[in-house]
């Protein structure tokens, strides 16, 4: 075979295995659910339809993972001061985790009128898997404390998943195992702190599931390229050498 043959099929050969590792990289699925809010207010019971989604960013060993509602919930007969009013919730964990994920998120920024729906700031918590496979993740009861009340809102249309993710667990634990993933909400940065609280249950979410193993995938596609590149280029130095000696 010509060492211009030679290069060609090598070239081929590194530009296959790189396109190979690129498309392996595993994708989150996330999708916008509508919730059915049944609330149990101080002054009776309210009920309010919101479009949810929850994404989750890799950090560190776990997941930050954000609840956002588009339109408000419940409401308030009086107004609402400035860092008044305190959300948090939970999101429901399935596939190969369980438990809950406790979220929360800053009091309101701004005054909230009397006898309007209330919008809910972001949520975060961070999700830390104990297992490895596809873990989902659905809203889950929304908590609103204000001027020392409670207003509890369930869903009540049973939403299916906002987000799905394929995580891998350190030590690459198995959903076999018997250990759950733990979960942490974070608290706000004005007025009083959203409850936080722990999730149990064991499983694995790219952004939009995590965009790290991507890059992770796509780096190492670069590098069986760059292989190629070079085993090509020692080749061809090699065959120029030899034409040189005879």
């Amino acid at each position: 075979m010509s060492y211009q043959k030679r290069t060609a099929a090598l070239a081929s050969v590194a530009a296959l295995a790189g396109s190979a590792v690129l498309m392996s990289a595993p994708v989150a699925h996330a999708s916008v659910v509508d919730v059915n809010y049944q609330c149990k207010t101080p002054i009776g019971d309210k009920s309010a339809v919101s479009p949810i989604d929850i994404k989750g960013v890799k950090s560190g060993a776990g997941y930050r993972v954000t609840m956002s509602w588009q339109k408000g919930v419940s409401s308030s007969p009086v107004e609402l001061g400035k860092g008044a009013m305190s959300p948090s919730a939970t999101i429901v964990l399935g596939g190969a985790d369980s438990g809950t994920l406790a979220v929360s998120g800053p009091a309101n920024q701004a005054a909230i009128p009397a006898n309007t729906p209330i919008k809910i700031s972001d949520l975060t918590g961070t999700y830390t898997p104990k297992k490895t496979g596809k873990v989902t993740f659905t809203p889950g009861v929304l908590t609103i404390k204000a001027l020392g009340t409670t207003t509890t809102c369930t869903p009540s249309n049973t939403p299916g998943p906002a987000l799905t993710l394929d995580v891998t667990a350190a030590g690459g634990a198995s959903d076999s195992g018997s250990s759950g993933g733990s979960s942490t909400g974070s608290t706000g940065s004005t007025g009083s702190t959203g409850s936080a609280g722990s999730g149990s249950g064991g499983g694995t979410l790219p952004q939009t599931g995590p965009a790290d193993s991507a890059i992770a995938l796509g780096t190492l596609g670069a590098t069986v390229l760059l292989t190629g590149a070079v085993g090509t280029l020692w080749l061809t130095r090699r065959g120029r050498a030899g034409q040189a000696r005879r």
